[in-house]
């Protein structure tokens, strides 16, 4: 007999392959047929034959029919990483079986839970010599239905090789589930590109290497010794390219392997550089493509420790991804050829920012818009082109230039000069793939409920995501005010950052709660706990969607008393966000957003324009615009500022203004197009003294003289140092408003950097010092009935409201997710409770202690944290 009808394994809907959430089926890398959702608990054989494969993980079967068409069945996807839980095999490798005989049964709700998919691939491995005629698709089938016709195409013949040349190697073989399904998909996807005849021994058995199914019997398992012979024209190269695959497969997860060897000059494809994809999905261990060194064995179970990049609690698991890895040749094939390679890559690269800047909105965009600075750096782009003149390859080139950027950025004092590292690496990394050819144009593929595990993440990986099936991020490195932690944010996914290595062992398929609140990523907690978050994340859905009808209304405390709660803002998407959330005007506009990630100042023009449009979405709520706050430890590029050895107490915010006038002059003239005039007012940052604020009056006269306004702005002073909020009395007179930025406040108070990592936890805004300064500040505005807001990190800790009200605030401007947490925990708060809980808090003798009489007196009150 040499055609076959194949019978319906399984119960269920029976679809095309590209419905399968995997590239090795849906691409038909291990050969063509349909997918098959099931329905039932069980597969039969499809038709007469012998058991060629059952591996250990009893997750799959292969049958090699009567005719020689070799039939694999594999039930779900990633199955193999349940290492046989859940299934129950009813027959052994070598078995002869006939139609409809029970060979696997499973439990479906278990893969349902814990695999990546349900979906059975049904897939017809020997494609080389058997056509699928004809087949079903999108309708029910039951088992024993007939599902596909096959046709025989003969006899498959040996390939003759044209030369004697023989090569072997010996290698030892580190994938975690052995040679399962997708890497010997992979090997044998390899294998077919070369002439050789390719065969492979294991446990004293030989197998075609071109051939996956082949493969997939000899049963090879972590740690087991194979031998990889080739015999033709091409023998060498490929035995190496091969070794190379599978050894990098076990060691990096290499599942997707795109080794570019020599192209044509003018084809789009540089010989100078090679790309190995690394998306991984098969559970070993992913490599970053930086050459750290990764944790040994698998990380099973336990908590690891991260840095709160975007706040939230979410179930999921875990999905390794990492940077391609790209290997560029050092020598060119010319100056010419290269160049224009080069201009190539960066017009291509070019151009993709900017349709992402054109077709995107809010912190995308704005990454995309600073991508697009950086890739237009004329320092970066006569490097690169100063090596190619010498000889170097386009890519060569490219590396070398970004790795001379990324040593100054690693040079500088502020940690978020730092992490824009991570954008130029982003931009290495599209400009080589361009290179080669290899420019990216679909999404990458992730399962749902993915929990992305990474070294690092670059913002283009980020965004190349589907965010519907996107549940968290934890990364090994990175920092919290990255473009990845900005777009994450963005996006509302919780994400840890700097986690360590450890997360980089995490298996595939692993169960994870990551809690971001609280800084931990969960790795397979028991039951028990699994059952405890979901039960946390019930109550917060329904107490979020209480909060969220509350936020919709204006602030007033339990006796009535308004209390105005505004937003920070750093960006046009904030802005939107803020209102969602019930925010009542903004009452910080952090504007460094406009000026940072750029080689020249923002004009009048440009700022004006974003200006107007954050005022839009407000109106016609007042909205508090911070001039900008540079300098010391906020350096640009294009302001050059004299070298200090205390930065935070050096040339910054205001101070720098009063010494840069023309950019002061520039972002006043802004300010003063926006309408309605009066809309926005003015704060100024790291005021010491009324001088600062008459100068800044003085400026503000001047231009609004020179634009031909009558009328002006309210100027508000921030408190942010000891002496602003001990001359608070004074500095009311020249001011309208004063705000108070607790986070410097904290910080020159108790002597205490920031950002220096041993002392975060004694860095409390609610040390009694810092609250008298604010009780200090408060009085002076009720004394001359002025507005006084607290618009730092404080603000948006809702424990701390009571206290807050209690001494004399009456305006709170937090971060928008907050708001309708804080309106709603102060709706249940009166005035005079308010000021008994702040007059104790003054007479404690730490932050903790003030923290724990909060919680005392906060525990029976609805939303206050316990």
């Amino acid at each position: 007999m040499s055609n076959l009808i194949l019978r319906s394994p399984v119960d269920g809907w029976c679809g095309p392959l590209d419905e399968v959430p995997d590239e090795v089926f849906s691409g038909r890398m291990l050969g063509d047929g349909v997918a098959i959702d099931p329905m039932g608990a069980a597969v039969f054989a499809p038709c007469d034959g012998e058991l060629i494969v059952v591996p250990a993980s009893k997750h799959a079967v292969t049958i090699r029919a009567l005719n020689g068409a070799e039939v694999l069945i594999h039930v779900g996807v990633d199955t193999v990483n349940l290492r046989g839980e859940g299934f129950e095999t009813h027959v052994k490798q070598g078995d002869h079986v006939k139609t409809g005989d029970r060979l696997i049964s499973f439990d479906l709700d278990l893969i349902a839970r814990a695999a990546k998919s349900a979906i059975t691939p049904i897939i017809v491995a020997n494609g080389d010599r058997f056509r699928i005629a004809s087949g079903v698709s999108n309708r029910a089938v039951s088992v024993g239905d007939e599902l596909l016709q096959l046709i025989s195409l003969g006899t498959a013949e040996a390939v003759q090789s044209t030369s004697a040349q023989t090569a072997a190697r010996t290698f030892i073989v580190e994938l975690e589930h052995g040679v399962h399904a997708r890497p010997a998909a992979m090997f044998a996807n390899g294998a077919k590109k070369f002439a050789s005849t390719i065969t492979v021994q294991a446990h004293g058995r030989k197998a075609n290497g071109k051939s996956a199914v082949s493969l997939m019997s000899l049963r090879i398992r972590f740690g087991d010794e194979a031998l990889v012979e080739a015999i033709g024209p091409d023998a060498g190269q490929a035995v190496a390219v091969l070794e190379a695959l599978i050894v990098a497969a076990g060691k990096a997860s290499v599942t997707n392997p795109k080794l570019r060897s020599q192209s044509a000059p003018g084809s789009g494809s540089n010989r100078a550089v090679s790309v190995a994809q690394l998306p991984s999905s098969s559970g070993a261990l992913v490599g970053s493509g930086t050459g750290e060194a990764l944790p040994a064995t698998p990380f099973t179970s336990g908590s690891i420790k991260g840095v709160c990049a975007s706040a939230g609690l979410v179930v999921g698991e875990a999905f390794h991804l990492a940077r391609p890895e790209i290997f560029v040749e050092e020598v060119g094939q010319g100056a010419s050829f290269e160049a224009t390679e080069l201009d190539r890559a960066h017009a291509t690269v070019k151009s993709s920012l900017q349709r992402r800047i054109d077709t995107s909105h809010g912190a995308e965009r704005s990454v995309a818009e600073a991508h697009l600075e950086f890739i237009d750096d004329p320092e970066l782009i006569q490097a690169a082109q100063e090596a190619v003149s010498q000889g170097k390859s386009a890519g060569f080139a490219w590396k070398q230039a970004i790795l001379r950027h990324v040593n100054l950025l690693n040079e500088a004092d502020d940690a978020r000069i730092r992490e824009r590292v991570d954008d130029l690496r982003d931009l290495e990394t599209q400009v080589l793939l361009a290179i080669a050819g290899e420019a990216k144009t679909h999404p990458l593929h992730i399962p749902q409920h993915a929990i992305v595990l990474a070294r690092e993440l670059m913002p283009s990986q980020l965004s190349e995501l589907d965010a519907t099936k996107l549940a968290g991020i934890c990364t090994a490195a990175g920092g919290p005010t990255s473009h990845v932690a900005i777009l994450a944010a963005a996006m509302g996914v919780p994400a840890l950052v700097a986690a360590g290595p450890t997360v980089l062992a995490v298996p595939n398929g692993t169960r994870l709660v990551l809690d971001a609140d609280s800084g931990v990523l969960h790795v397979d907690p028991a039951a028990a706990e699994l059952r405890k978050v979901e039960k946390t994340l019930v109550a917060r859905r329904a107490r979020r969607a209480a909060e969220q009808a509350i936020a919709q209304r204006d602030c007033r405390t339990a006796d009535g008393h308004r209390i105005e709660i505004f937003a920070n803002v750093g960006a046009l998407a904030d802005a939107h966000a803020a209102i969602a959330e019930g925010a009542e005007g903004c009452g910080l506009l952090r504007t460094e957003f406009l000026f940072l990630d750029r080689q020249t100042p923002p004009d009048e023009d440009v700022q004006a324009e974003q200006y107007q449009a954050i005022a839009a979405v407000f109106a016609p709520r007042p909205v508090v615009i911070r001039t900008l706050d540079i300098g010391g430890d906020k350096p640009i590029p294009y302001l050059p500022l004299p070298h200090e050895e205390n930065p935070a107490l050096g040339l910054r915010g205001v101070r720098t203004s009063l010494w840069r006038m023309d950019l002061l002059h520039t972002q006043l003239r802004a300010v003063l197009k926006v309408r309605p005039l009066g809309q926005c007012k003015l704060l100024l940052p790291m005021i010491t003294g009324v001088t600062e604020v008459r100068a800044i009056r003085a400026a503000l006269d001047d231009v609004r003289k020179e634009v031909g306004l009558t009328s002006s702005i309210e100027i508000g002073v921030m408190i942010e140092t000891p002496a602003s909020a001990v001359i608070a009395d004074q500095l009311i007179h020249e001011a309208d408003f004063l705000s108070i930025g607790t986070n410097d406040l904290t910080q020159y108070t108790l002597a205490m950097d920031r950002s220096h990592p041993e002392l975060a936890a004694q860095l409390d805004a609610l040390h009694p010092a810092v609250l008298r300064l604010i009780a200090t500040a408060a009085k002076a505005g009720r004394a001359q009935n002025k507005v006084v807001a607290v618009c730092g990190g404080l603000a948006s800790d809702p424990i701390a409201a009571p206290i807050l009200i209690g001494l004399g605030v009456t305006e709170l401007s937090a971060i928008a997710s907050v708001i309708p947490r804080l309106k709603t925990l102060i709706a249940s708060l009166a005035l005079d409770e308010c000021r008994d809980i702040a007059n104790r808090a003054l007479g404690q003798s730490s932050a903790p202690a003030v923290r724990e009489l909060l919680r005392e007196c906060m525990v029976t009150k609805t939303g206050a944290p316990a």
